[in-house]
């Protein structure tokens, strides 16, 4: 065939189709997928799973159920399985030491990158899920005008997502407050503030709002939104554009701690050099023109879509670990068909059932998020720790 013959010009009305057809096809294929309710619903565990959630031996789960004080679950074939929520019951009861300690705020997480395709929508949401099945209670927050943490909540952003359910009346000045965005989710104990191809326009209101008002700080709106949050939620995960926006800058200032997935490719190094490097130039401008500073309580690199056979990828890991140290999280997450699996069923590998796929794959993505999450965790607790100890010292001074 020749490509000549076939090549027809595209206006405004074939662009305006074409957008309604992939509209059509979404809704179909979430329907699909989702039937009959068009709802997601989370995984059950069974008891060897709890008892690996909760960090006991199968026999304390068995020896609890006979106290008869936490949820039994229910009978399924030959084994009995508890709900999401149960599980989390279980999980504060049993893990009681590492839940946020009186006079300790919930601490903000800002999953960022300069590159899309790194993993970083899906390290937000398994990450969201991870701690909110450890007991935690967590508000996801999607800032991603496309939408993809979104989406793998079941959640449509072009047709189920208004101007009130995102962080955008935030952003115009509307509301100072993003708790009236927050809505519910599929996934007990996460809540989360959506995200919509309408978010793009805070690329405009925030320079605006600056250029009217030299006093405006663009930079700290989402913090100062975010304040009365971080006393009813443990954890508040942000998903980033792919870009150091005006939007991503609000992110990273509001964040207790940065996490910047990155799988060992050359480009994908090179490209989070630009990004430290920009944003290092644009908190020098913002933040120290003005005398003040801002500190972060970590900052992590996660490996990410590592694959073990790609030789090259060890060289460039090297690159990684000797640019940003200690800053590596010991553990990589493996470029899997599971991810894929997940991926096109609009999840993550916390929503699949085990059994779905190669139990082997399954176990070797699983055990990397667990021990992502359990990492984040840790250094979540240090920062609740020293803020306890904080506030000892002025309670004392006092």
């Amino acid at each position: 065939m020749d490509i000549k013959k076939t090549i027809r010009r595209q206006n405004l009305e074939d662009i305006e189709h074409q957008a309604h057809k992939v509209a059509g096809m979404m809704e179909r294929i979430r329907a699909a997928m989702l039937a009959p309710t068009a709802a997601k619903s989370a995984p059950t565990l069974k008891a060897v799973q709890l008892a690996e959630l909760c960090g006991v031996d199968k026999s304390k789960i068995a020896y609890r159920l006979t106290r008869g004080d936490l949820p039994a679950g229910e009978i399924q074939g030959n084994s009995r399985e508890w709900t999401m929520a149960e599980s989390q019951v279980w999980a504060r009861e049993l893990r009681a030491e590492h839940l946020r300690p009186e006079g300790a705020a919930g601490i903000t997480i800002t999953v960022a990158n300069f590159k899309g395709g790194v993993a970083k929508t899906t390290s937000a949401v398994t990450l969201a899920q991870g701690l909110s099945m450890r007991g935690h209670r967590v508000l996801l927050v999607d800032l991603d005008p496309q939408g993809s943490a979104t989406t793998l909540f079941g959640v449509l952003p072009d047709a189920e997502v208004e101007t009130e359910h995102t962080a955008m009346s935030l952003f115009t000045g509307e509301q100072d407050d993003l708790q009236y965005a927050i809505r519910s989710t599929y996934w007990p104990n996460i809540d989360l503030v959506c995200a919509a191809p309408l978010l793009y326009g805070a690329e405009f209101h925030l320079p605006a709002r600056q250029a009217r008002d030299p006093g405006f700080e663009f930079w700290r709106v989402l913090d100062r939104g975010l304040d009365l949050t971080r006393e009813k939620y443990d954890a508040i995960v942000i998903d980033t554009p792919p870009s150091l926006s005006y939007v991503t800058i609000n992110a990273l200032m509001a964040a207790d701690g940065v996490i910047m997935p990155l799988p060992p490719s050359a480009l994908d190094f090179s490209s989070s050099a630009q990004f430290w490097d920009l944003f290092s130039d644009l908190c020098n401008q913002l933040v120290r023109s003005r005398g003040k500073d801002k500190s972060f309580e970590f900052i992590d690199v996660l490996l990410s879509r590592v694959e073990a056979s790609d030789t090259a990828s060890s060289v460039v890991r090297q690159w990684i670990l000797e640019g940003y140290g200690d800053k590596v999280l010991p553990i990589e997450i493996p470029k899997t068909s599971v991810a894929a699996t997940a991926s096109a069923e609009f999840g993550t590998v916390y929503d699949l059932p085990r059994g779905s796929v190669n139990s082997k794959t399954f176990s070797r993505a699983r055990v990397a998020y667990d021990r992502m999450c359990e990492l984040i965790e840790q250094q979540i607790e240090a920062v609740w720790a020293r803020q306890v100890a904080e506030r000892q010292i002025l309670e004392t001074a006092v």
